[in-house]
C-alpha cells in the first residue's frame, strides 16, 4: 500500500463518525436522502449513498431521527428530521468533537 492509499484509508476512518454528526446537525430541517447526500459531499465530507441510506435507517431505529413520506410530488420522497433525542445526542457529540479537536491541537502544538 502506498502512502497516499494509506492516508486515504485512514482519512476514511476519521470521516466515518463525522457523517453521523453531520446528519444530526443538518437534519434540524427535514431533508430527503439525496439532498442530504449532496449537502454533506458539498461540504467536503465524502460519503456514498450505499453508506448514507443504511446510516439514516439505523439512526431512525435508534430514535435519533424521524421520517415521513412526502407524496405531494410525482416521485415520493422520504424526508428525515432529527428527533428530540437526536438533538440531545448531537449536543453531546458536539461536546465530544470539540474536546477531541482541542486535545489533538494540544498534542500537536497547534492552536
Amino acid at each position: 500500500m502506498t502512502d497516499d492509499e494509506l492516508i486515504l484509508s485512514q482519512a476514511q476512518e476519521l470521516r466515518r463518525g463525522t457523517v453521523v454528526l453531520a446528519c444530526l446537525a443538518l437534519l434540524e430541517e427535514p431533508q430527503y436522502g439525496y439532498a442530504l447526500l449532496e449537502t454533506i459531499n458539498g461540504a467536503g465530507i465524502e460519503v456514498e449513498g450505499n453508506t448514507l441510506y443504511p446510516l439514516l435507517r439505523r439512526l431512525e431505529k435508534q430514535d435519533l431521527l424521524t421520517s415521513e413520506w412526502n407524496t405531494d410530488e410525482p416521485r415520493p420522497r422520504k424526508f428525515y428530521r432529527v428527533s428530540p433525542r437526536g438533538s440531545q445526542v448531537r449536543a453531546g457529540l458536539m461536546t465530544e468533537w470539540n474536546d477531541l479537536v482541542a486535545s489533538i491541537a494540544r498534542l500537536t502544538g497547534e492552536k
